[in-house]
């Protein structure tokens, strides 16, 4: 986000490494921009605690407290010393009325931060990791404008990585399902890319088990 952030300086926070900003289920009135440092996010399911995120400069967290006045839905734990610049409805109104242009960049990302939330949880309650990938090329092809939808092939500029961080699994497993899927011939793999063959069989695959996740 290219943005001038200077005068909000009076905003600015220092979290310590290794200090819990929030945690999950308490009341928040209060958002966050990253300034300097990661902030990972976690989850409570059932017994296991996983992470959500790793967030970097430049990036935003909380801001669903705001916007729908509801409890922390995650943990944020500060990985290095972090520094961010702290809203709450007072100050953000302030940011809204006094800052135009600014305001209007926040408010973009919070639609795009709303829009990856709901659809990762989307991704995240799949009932088994193949599905979870699969519903993650759906998601990179609904939200990439670039990509050539003339055919039911796409190639998506992602990386193993890049799919693991989406579908909440490490880099290890995402590669393991990765290879069952070009072994099947449904995906080639590369380096910078990877090319689905045909889309629409990945999407019928993850529809059959959403439905099946809800009976």
């Amino acid at each position: 986000m290219a943005m001038d952030m200077a005068a909000f300086d009076r905003f600015s926070r220092t979290f310590p490494q290794g200090e819990i900003i929030f945690s999950e289920f308490e009341p928040g009135d209060t958002f966050y921009l990253i300034q300097s440092g990661r902030v990972q996010l976690v989850k409570l399911t059932g017994d296991i605690e996983r992470t959500l995120d790793i967030l970097y400069p430049s990036e935003m967290f909380g801001e669903m407290a705001i916007l729908e006045n509801s409890p922390r839905s995650a943990t944020a734990i500060a990985l290095d010393e972090v520094n961010v610049l702290e809203f709450n409805a007072q100050n953000f109104e302030i940011l809204l009325l006094g800052n135009p242009q600014i305001a209007l960049k926040l408010l973009k990302m919070f639609c795009k931060r709303i829009y990856d939330s709901k659809r990762r949880f989307m991704i995240l309650t799949l009932p088994e990791p193949s599905a979870k990938i699969a519903d993650v090329f759906l998601m990179l092809d609904e939200t990439q404008p670039d990509i050539d939808k003339s055919t039911e092939k796409r190639e998506f500029n992602t990386t193993i990585e890049g799919v693991a961080h989406w579908a909440g699994m490490s880099a290890s497993e995402v590669k393991t399902v990765l290879g069952h899927f070009a072994n099947q011939r449904r995906l080639d793999i590369f380096p910078d890319r990877i090319i689905v063959k045909n889309i629409n069989d990945f999407s019928r695959f993850v529809s059959s088990r959403r439905n099946s996740n809800k009976t």
